[in-house]
């Protein structure tokens, strides 16, 4: 009984040490992606706050007041959700945190007697609404791990032009805000119509067209920006998510190789203990067997019986130096 229960313990702790190997290597590979998507975040910043800039002058100084993507609707009776999450798990509460944070504005909306719209991004994403029921009317998958300008501006795009047709009133924009390696947090914003706040138009004060000089006209300048204002918004929102998933998977790999070293040294210890017991009864059996033939007079088969007894004794020190 003892000698299966070690062999079963043995082929355990030889899986967890498979599993053990497997998680660190994700564990490194995701640490060494974060810096490469904080790079990437950092490197997109200045292409965003220059356009912002440029907005905050037109619309400081009243130019394109009547463009669909600052206009808010008087009655919100449909409303979109940009969703961004990632293509696979194994990153612990992360594609989680921000499904259920939308699903409950969802509910919230249908409380009040609103309508919605799914846009989302990753697999995980289209799998967790489709599964529950939920109407998804465009997903795209397949860059979350990397995402690049041209799938923000499809994305874009698309949601835009389901604004502007009046199909919806308003879109929110749903994703991880990316804020230290250790700390991440759920971010669901005002995507659509843009509100002056967002791009700085209550800086009236700076925006006599202060430092720039607009050619064609501001109003057609800003209709031209506007749309590339809320792509470099959503690119900004895809890089931050990417950076939010490579690191909430580095922890949840670092807590699966944590606790399978733990269970590892558990199972080692149960092992010992077996293979102690097992030593234990065959000493018992041997000295059993020499006290029933402790009245024999044969002095050789006494030695025989003396020496399988030291044999005997020193496999079971050795075997506890082991352990």
């Amino acid at each position: 009984m003892a000698g299966g229960q070690e062999r079963i313990l043995r082929r355990r702790i030889g899986s967890i040490d498979a599993t053990k190997k497997i998680t660190r290597a994700m564990e490194l590979i995701a640490a060494s992606r974060i810096v490469k998507a904080q790079g990437r975040v950092q490197a997109a910043k200045p292409y965003s706050e220059k356009v912002t800039d440029v907005i905050t002058n037109l619309a400081g100084g009243g130019a394109g007041v009547d463009h669909p993507l600052l206009t808010a609707a008087e009655q919100v009776d449909r409303v979109a959700y940009v969703v961004i999450a990632a293509d696979r798990g194994l990153c612990g509460g992360y594609n989680n945190n921000v499904l259920r944070a939308v699903e409950r504005a969802i509910e919230a909306d249908k409380s009040q007697g609103r309508d919605y719209a799914l846009v989302l991004s990753g697999k995980k994403a289209a799998g967790y609404f489709s599964f529950r029921g939920y109407e998804i009317h465009a997903a795209y998958e397949g860059f979350s791990d990397q995402p690049n300008y041209n799938d923000a501006k499809a994305m874009a795009e698309s949601v835009a032009e389901l604004f502007e047709s009046g199909q919806v009133q308003q879109v929110q924009l749903a994703y991880t805000h990316f804020l230290s390696m250790g700390s991440q947090e759920v971010a669901v914003e005002q995507f659509m119509p843009l509100e002056p706040s967002e791009i700085g138009a209550d800086a009236a004060e700076d925006a006599d067209s202060g430092g720039y000089e607009f050619e064609p006209e501001p109003a057609e300048i800003l209709g031209r920006l506007l749309p590339r204002y809320a792509e470099a918004r959503l690119y900004a929102a895809l890089l931050e998510g990417s950076a939010s998933e490579h690191a909430a998977r580095q922890r949840a790999m670092k807590a699966a190789t944590d606790n399978a070293e733990d269970l590892k040294i558990n199972l080692t210890r149960i092992m010992n203990r077996a293979r102690q017991d097992s030593i234990t009864t065959e000493i018992m059996e041997i000295v059993s067997g020499a006290e029933a033939m402790s009245q024999d007079d044969d002095d050789g088969l006494k030695d025989i019986i003396e020496q399988s007894l030291e044999g005997s004794f020193a496999s079971l020190a050795s075997d506890r130096n082991d352990a």
